[in-house]
């Protein structure tokens, strides 16, 4: 086959994409949620008025309470905070049962980033889980210039490296590939050339 008929047969495929196992990106939908900076929660002491009220999560990821001071709430449970809680308090509070409840008021820690060719990129948050499209949709879609079938979501790993998953948008949108529409992670950007 000649050069140009070689083209000519290339250019003719449809849009493949490398294989990718999503099956092994975490869905956040199936676990309870974690608290991150900014998430604003009530905590309650049973029958202990001092030692009840609103804390906001600051950017360090602690929050200050009485009787204890600082104590570090993201990257836990609102149940794993409950129960540190409870446990720091019982050094002081002389009661045969402490009953702490944490509740989260405001969700402020779930932030991506949507860059590339959309029409409104940005950073945006939400206070319920938002997949690719949409993501997508919130930046007000792909624009006239984008390839949406090599989008990306860039996250970062706990080891400090960034791994790219390839998301072929128009499929999902198709029905063809609804495995790619992954739960997007706080700190995900998703770029769509």
């Amino acid at each position: 086959m000649t050069g140009a008929g070689l083209g000519a047969t290339l250019s003719g495929c449809a849009h493949t994409q490398a294989y990718y196992d999503y099956a092994n990106e975490p869905d956040p939908r199936k676990q309870p949620f974690v608290l991150g900076p900014s998430d604003v929660l009530r905590i309650a002491v049973w029958k202990n008025a001092d030692l009840t009220g609103d804390a906001t999560v600051r950017p360090d990821g602690t929050i200050t309470l009485a009787l204890i001071g600082e104590l570090r709430a993201a990257g836990k449970t609102a149940a794993q905070l409950r129960d540190e809680i409870a446990q720091r308090l019982s050094t002081y509070v002389k009661n045969d049962a402490i009953t702490v409840t944490v509740a989260v008021m405001a969700v402020n820690s779930y932030r991506f980033t949507v860059s590339g060719n959309v029409e409104k990129g940005g950073s945006f948050g939400s206070a319920q889980y938002v997949t690719v499209t949409e993501a997508i949709a919130l930046a007000g879609g792909a624009n006239r210039f984008a390839t949406a079938e090599d989008a990306v979501i860039m996250r970062p790993s706990k080891d400090g490296t960034v791994k790219r998953i390839p998301v072929d948008y128009p499929a999902i949108l198709k029905g063809k590939h609804p495995e790619q529409n992954l739960v997007m992670l706080p700190g995900d950007v998703l770029y769509v050339p």
